[in-house]
């Protein structure tokens, strides 16, 4: 098996670690922060502002089944890249749409995508997606992992991360583990 592992950042990392972890070829997919100042900040530093990291997802996945492309285009696919700072109501920098490419090829791939957005006018607004090397990289404390199906309850997973994932299963059936 061959992996790759690259950082996305693309509002509240539930949204994302629940979706990238049901796609065939994923081998994981885990909460964290990068790309901010300060030194292994906890959930509460973060949602400040104050520490300049994002919410991110790791994702590694077996290139062998999924393509860097494809995971690019699920990252797409899963969030509003024209919104700066924000995705819906999470308003903050911490919420900012982000590749943190860990090689070249990641960067060219994502700066590849990005133009492909523009070019087609997909969204009426810019593309802000910010495409910066990885840095400064923590994982989220334990129970941000599998957040969504730990806390099926959580008012916030039943109104914004189960339509997310329900739109995005429909969009990307043929994408999604079959166990």
């Amino acid at each position: 098996m061959s992996s790759q592992t690259i950082t996305l950042g693309g509002g509240c990392f539930w949204c994302l670690e629940t979706a990238f972890n049901t796609v065939e070829g994923v081998i994981s997919a885990v909460s964290g922060y990068s790309n901010g100042h300060a030194h292994d900040p906890s959930y509460e530093d973060v949602c400040t502002g104050n520490t300049g990291h994002t919410e991110v997802v790791q994702v590694t996945f077996d290139t062998n089944k999924l393509s860097l492309r494809e995971v690019l285009e699920i990252f797409f696919a899963l969030h509003n890249p024209t919104q700066l700072n924000r995705q819906g109501d999470d308003v903050g920098t911490q919420y900012r749409s982000g590749v943190y490419y860990h090689s070249d090829e990641q960067k060219q791939a994502a700066e590849e995508i990005i133009k492909e957005i523009v070019d087609t006018e997909i969204w009426p607004d810019p593309v802000v997606t910010e495409v910066v090397a990885l840095d400064n990289y923590f994982q989220a404390e334990d129970y941000h992992q599998d957040y969504f199906a730990n806390n099926p309850q959580n008012r916030y997973c039943n109104m914004v991360v189960a339509p997310k994932l329900a739109k995005f299963k429909k969009t990307f059936v043929s994408k999604l583990k079959t166990s």
